[in-house]
């Protein structure tokens, strides 16, 4: 420490120099969103997947050219010379890359991935700045800001240089970052806004304080200093647990492993990397003779029904002693692309609940299933009561419990137009199976779609984290729902195909024209006819969210439109559920405690028969 650094005093925090200074140099990079855009533009990204798909076009044009020589004679020979070089720049440079990505669990997107380690050097350096105002405790354990340290950086000269070297490099990392508007590193440039103002002490004149507290109308708002002492506390909880990006602080705070109950694999259900998991009751907790059947979705690990404890489905089912079986869909592999829908939403269920039958005989079975996983499940659900009336039997299964599952995909109603538009616009068929038809649609190319819908997800994700990280306790908290969220699993190719043309695009489970496979040779490959739900008396309850996007509530119609509608069966919409933790937008609302609580208490009612 320089002389001139020992002498700086509390008092010369007037003359330091302030946050609005060590921006100006650098006025606003691409990530201050002054456009205004209200989701992540990934601009790169849209520009290359752009001329992808026009070459694709231009590929296949040229190949009908080089075949039709009666047509067009010698320019045949030159479609057919182009043809194939533009073959070998998209084989050998576009599809080999995606293919190498996605099989080493990457994002095939090379702007994606470059955003990415943007990220983490930001997410380095904020921690490395932070360093430089932390002083750890006797112990080791406690972290604290040290003010003093901070007041040397923001008053003395070698300080001031020090932060305007960090300024430096902060912006040169902005001005690397591939995507516009509501971005994960705009939340980041935020916090870096508010450790500047920590360190310095002083506000920003020109923006907006980040994560400052929003009074309400006619209150005063909180002090300069009440600000100051919440940003230190969630400074320290950041630095404490190195949680500044919070992708790399989910997989070193789960270990890249979660979920909370303990389960079995049920021996011979592995059907390719589709398992049957049978969860272990609790000690002291006795059966209360019900099985329930629990459907993931084929994106997304399963553990969403059992993120952490008091975030968990399944525990709070285990707790009332229901004996739980849950269909897990695994990460599909190269032999898993070739098996579309019929497999996943039939030839599965088909021999899961046989599995479960055969263990627990003359005992009811009861089914509970989350988005596109109950959207699968409802016309299996149909064919399977197809087939018992058909043969005189009656339908085994009762009770159907759908979370935030949609059904109806149109224009107008089911509030999936804009996807639908984005998929119309955007989605290519022969592309996708050209490119992952081998090797199956990595999870980074869902995000992609489910980010259009989901206005500004990266940025309030992040963002959200950052906020309640000055609350105890709240960086543990979220890690299992963080590593869950950016750490998804392939769709099998010819399954995911299959549910953007058939499902998403062409509606055929509500139109019913959805066919499916069954052992009855008058039902195989026929429409699944969905109001016989009604006839075999099946009952459905749906829980779905006021201001969820991914599965609007115009599309959560199950219970209006299918099954028994008078009696015990009722459709819950549950308002408020755009308070959702982390998401905040009504869709993963497992991961609140108190959301949690109300659903597993109305879905018990609904079981019991008491709704």
């Amino acid at each position: 420490m320089t002389d001139e650094s020992a002498s700086v005093e509390k008092g010369s925090i007037e003359s330091g120099i302030s946050p609005d200074d060590l921006l100006l140099p650098y006025r606003y990079s691409p990530v201050d969103n002054i456009e205004g855009y209200t989701i992540n533009v990934p601009w790169k990204s849209r520009i290359v997947g752009g001329w992808i798909r026009n070459a694709l076009q231009w590929k296949n044009i040229l190949r009908s050219v080089a075949q039709s020589p009666e047509l067009f004679g010698p320019i045949s020979f030159g479609a057919g010379f182009q043809q194939w070089m533009v073959e070998q720049q998209l084989t050998n440079q576009i599809y080999l890359h995606a293919k190498t990505a996605t099989r080493a669990g990457k994002t095939p997107d090379t702007y994606a991935e470059h955003d990415e380690n943007v990220e983490n050097s930001y997410g380095d350096m904020l921690y490395e700045l932070c360093s430089l105002c932390m002083t750890r405790g006797s112990s080791d354990e406690s972290i604290t800001f040290d003010r003093e340290k901070a007041l040397m950086l923001s008053c003395s000269s070698e300080g001031i240089v020090t932060l305007k070297r960090y300024m430096h490099d902060f912006s040169q990392l902005e001005w690397q970052y591939n995507s516009l508007g509501l971005s994960r590193l705009k939340a980041m440039k935020e916090l870096l806004l508010s450790l500047l103002i920590v360190i310095t002490e002083k506000p920003l004149e020109k923006r907006e304080m980040p994560f400052a507290i929003r009074h309400k109308s006619g209150t005063p708002p909180p002090s300069f200093s009440h600000y100051l002492e919440s940003s230190r506390t969630r400074l320290e909880n950041l630095y404490q647990h190195k949680a500044f990006n919070i992708r790399l602080f989910s997989e070193a705070a789960t270990g890249g492993k979660i979920g909370y109950s303990q389960y079995e694999v049920v021996e011979g259900s592995k059907l390719h990397t589709v398992t049957l998991r049978n969860y272990l009751l609790p000690d002291g907790i006795e059966p209360n003779g019900k099985i329930l059947y629990m459907v993931s979705p084929l994106i997304n690990r399963s553990e969403i029904f059992d993120l952490a404890q008091g975030k968990s489905v399944v525990q709070g089912m285990l707790k009332a002693g229901y004996t739980i079986y849950l269909l897990d869909p695994g990460d599909p592999e190269t032999e898993e692309s070739r098996l579309g829908l019929d497999f996943y939403g039939k030839v599965v269920h088909d021999r899961y609940i046989e599995i479960i039958k055969e263990r627990h005989p003359d005992q009811e079975i009861y089914v509970m299933a989350y988005c596109m996983g109950g959207t699968i499940f409802m016309p299996y659900l149909a064919r399977r009561a197809e087939e018992r009336l058909s043969r005189g039997e009656k339908m085994d299964i009762l009770k159907v419990a759908l979370m935030a599952t949609p059904v109806r995909f149109d224009d107008e109603t089911s509030g999936h137009g804009g996807m639908r538009t984005v998929i119309r616009n955007d989605y290519d068929e022969v592309l996708m199976q050209e490119m992952y038809g081998q090797v199956n649609v990595p999870p980074q190319i869902i995000s992609v779609g489910m980010n259009e819908i989901q206005h500004g997800v990266q940025y309030s994700v992040a963002a959200g984290f950052y906020t309640r990280a000055a609350f105890p306790g709240a960086i543990d908290d979220a890690a299992p729902f963080l590593y869950w969220l950016t750490h998804g699993t392939r769709f099998g190719s010819l399954a995911h195909r299959q549910w953007i043309r058939q499902i998403f695009m062409e509606n055929q489970i509500y139109n019913q024209s959805y066919c499916l496979p069954s052992t009855e040779p008058h039902l195989d490959g026929k429409p699944v006819n969905m109001e016989i739900l009604k006839e075999a008396g099946v009952q459905i309850f749906d829980y779905r969210g006021e201001r969820d996007p991914i599965s609007p509530v115009g599309s959560c119609v199950s219970s209006e439109i299918w099954g028994v509608v008078e009696g015990d069966n009722m459709s819950h919409t549950c308002g408020g559920l755009n308070r959702t933790i982390e998401k905040n937008i009504g869709h993963i609302f497992v991961v609140s405690t108190q959301l949690l609580s109300e659903y597993l208490d109305i879905v018990n009612r609904f079981y019991d028969g008491r709704i």
